[in-house]
């Protein structure tokens, strides 16, 4: 058991459970705001103790931490993240996200709406289909024009980066909204590794209003970062791309607790 897994059990465990069905029926929220933290991971497990006493962890077949793979995409001239890089407007992600527990695989395609929302649209995928985009490429194609994205027809897609982590779900059934806690974070993108030691990254999901779980990690000193598993993973893998919106974020939050890569970036 790693020590991240270890920390979150205890924690999580205590808390009341939430089958899928319900979970996705009351918060799939595959529209909304989404806010990110690094928290040191000593700090994770007096967060779920606080958080309002009818939270619910999301729980299948007796598990509460799940491991998920993704495998995000790009072109060949890494247009996607080049587009964050600069807070493009028109910026997406496209990505396999794989339930390794269940050996469930979808393909996932993410762009911005109005007012900073996040749109996430998915279909099914292979789990041997989890490395391409291809038998998705309609899909991919047809989302992203609908979203506004020019030039989609024309692209290619090439498996850039690879992450790994154990996730917690919890739904806070006063606003129906959601708060997931990765830990033993792992980025790769197929050169060399990248490992994050000691942090969890906490993300709120919500409607147009911060959550409970927001107000409580900022009573506890915690602020949302500009930080994207894939953009800022990359960045810190590839010290030569643009990273200039990430940099503060890379060099305070994340190289003190990581082993890999990111070393390399701090002398850049």
């Amino acid at each position: 058991m790693t020590a991240g897994t270890d920390l979150l059990e205890d924690p999580v465990a205590r808390l009341v459970p939430v089958g899928l069905e319900e979970l996705v029926e009351r918060a799939e929220l595959l529209t909304r705001v989404d806010r990110k933290y690094l928290v040191p991971l000593d700090d994770v497990g007096s967060l779920v103790r606080t958080l309002p006493r009818d939270a619910q962890v999301l729980e299948i077949a007796s598990r509460r931490l799940f491991e998920y793979e993704s495998v995000y995409f790009d072109t060949p001239d890494l247009l996607a993240y080049h587009l964050a890089a600069h807070r493009r407007r028109r910026r997406f992600k496209v990505r396999t996200r794989t339930y390794v527990d269940s050996a469930q695989c979808w393909i996932e395609v993410k762009t911005r709406g109005a007012r900073g929302t996040t749109i996430k649209d998915r279909v099914p995928h292979l789990l041997d289909d989890r490395t391409t985009v291809d038998p998705a490429t309609p899909f991919v194609t047809a989302t992203l024009a609908a979203h506004g994205i020019a030039g989609v027809e024309a692209m290619s897609w090439v498996p850039t980066l690879l992450t790994r982590y154990r996730r917690a779900t919890i739904l806070l059934p006063d606003s129906d909204s959601r708060l997931t806690v990765d830990v033993d974070l792992l980025w790769h993108d197929g050169h060399r590794p990248l490992r994050l030691q000691g942090l969890a990254v906490v993300e709120t999901k919500t409607g147009s209003t911060a959550s409970a779980a927001d107000r409580l990690l900022w009573a506890h000193g915690h602020r949302p970062l500009s930080i994207s598993k894939y953009a800022t993973g990359l960045a810190a893998l590839r010290p030569e791309l643009p990273a200039t919106r990430w940099r503060r974020t890379l060099r305070r939050d994340l190289l003190p607790y990581s082993v890999g890569a990111v070393e390399a970036y701090a002398h850049s």
